[in-house]
């Protein structure tokens, strides 16, 4: 039996949930759909400019198993930019290191706040719940 997978730790959610083709309806289009581990994969090791084994420490894992994800990731970005494919960011076996949540109106993304009831970011009378990205 095998042992269970260790989270991923992520630093913080996209501002977005993906990405689609430019001139192809996303009604028409496939999608593929990209882990939150792999996001992170990516973001650390080609825009932060981390080398494999210091993006693995920061997530957690080890190297050959941030190696696994990140090679999935660019798997994943070629399949989408080839065939044109939408990329949607969600799902995996990662964990923040703090709440984060979204506003529906702004989409402005907050983290380890007080109270998540409203978002600061809108007009004071068109306040909105936020959704809790953790769960």
């Amino acid at each position: 039996m095998p042992r269970p997978k260790k989270k991923r730790k992520v630093d913080h959610p996209p501002k977005m949930l993906g990405f689609k083709p430019f001139g192809i309806p996303l009604r028409n289009s496939e999608h593929v759909i990209m882990q939150y581990e792999e996001y992170e994969s990516v973001k650390l090791v080609i825009y932060d400019k981390l080398s494999q084994d210091a993006a693995a420490e920061k997530m957690e894992v080890s190297r050959p198993t941030l190696t696994r994800i990140y090679n999935s990731a660019l798997k994943k970005i070629g399949e989408a930019f080839v065939e044109g494919k939408a990329i949607l960011i969600k799902g995996g076996d990662f964990e923040f290191d703090k709440d984060w949540y979204k506003c529906n109106t702004c989409f402005k993304l907050t983290g380890g706040i007080k109270d998540p009831k409203i978002c600061g970011n809108c007009p004071a009378n068109d306040n909105k719940e936020l959704v809790n990205l953790n769960e």
